[in-house]
């Protein structure tokens, strides 16, 4: 049995006879940092659909803590113990903070479909949700609506809603996507103070949060992955700066995007 908290084998997928992802292998260790990057087009968010159930694998395997789940639903592989969040915010807009949090956790807390219960008497789900507010700095908002909430709270949120069900796999794809410098720069002590112990998946353009975060970097290239290693090693692969990096290094070395 794998040893690895993520593991793709040959992975592969044709959109009709356009074959987007092509022959991926890749093989996460748990608790590490992986950021996904790649120019656009080179199939990262086809990637993060295949890993999390959206899109079924032409061929090719998809282990998940040594299990396959190629071949399972978003809601199965979120209960074996992966959550991602989407390029597009994905949270109750209507609902306060705590109640998108409380929702999050109630399936972990064995409640599945119990709607009888009265939620405010669900101690263990209120203490929970309360927690994660607190990991995700928005306890002082705990009773605003989400849709009246900053883009980068909104962000926020749905990190907590991620990680609520407490997997130990966690995609975010774009997670600082439309931030200022200032706020990407907080969202990334936050990713990893959110992720201590956990495995991280995550697509992400912005060169300088790729080397403030990852562990490793795994670089796709038409549907491959044509480096995976340390921030430094990918920073100084020839084949990497050719194909996709190039200024963009130089530019994060100086501060820039």
């Amino acid at each position: 049995m794998s040893t690895y908290a993520l593991e793709l084998k040959d992975l592969r997928k044709n959109f009709g006879k356009t074959e987007i992802i092509r022959g991926v292998n890749l093989a996460v260790q748990t608790g590490e940092r992986v950021a996904v990057i790649g120019p656009n087009g080179a199939g990262k968010s086809t990637l993060f659909n295949l890993i999390s159930g959206r899109f079924g694998p032409t061929s090719g395997d998809i282990l998940l803590n040594g299990q396959r789940i190629q071949h399972k639903t978003p809601y199965e592989i979120n209960r074996m113990g992966l959550s991602r969040s989407f390029q597009i915010t994905n949270i109750f807009p209507k609902l306060s903070v705590f109640e998108n949090l409380r929702c999050a956790v109630l399936w972990s807390l064995g409640y599945k479909y119990t709607f009888f219960k009265f939620l405010s008497g669900l101690t263990d789900a209120n203490e929970r949700a309360d927690q994660l507010m607190e990991m995700i700095r928005l306890d002082k908002k705990r009773d605003t609506l989400a849709m009246n909430l900053t883009y980068a709270e909104q962000r926020a949120l749905e990190i907590g809603v991620t990680i609520a069900g407490g997997s130990n796999v966690i995609l975010l794809d774009e997670p600082t996507a439309g931030m200022s410098k200032s706020e990407t720069s907080r969202f990334i002590h936050l990713i990893k103070e959110v992720t201590v112990g956990k495995t991280l998946l995550t697509v992400e353009h912005d060169m300088g949060v790729v080397f403030g975060l990852a562990d490793k970097i795994a670089v796709v290239v038409y549907g491959e992955v044509i480096a995976f290693d340390t921030p430094e090693a990918v920073r100084s692969n020839a084949k990497v700066q050719e194909a996709y990096l190039g200024s963009s290094v130089a530019d994060s070395q100086a501060g820039g995007h």
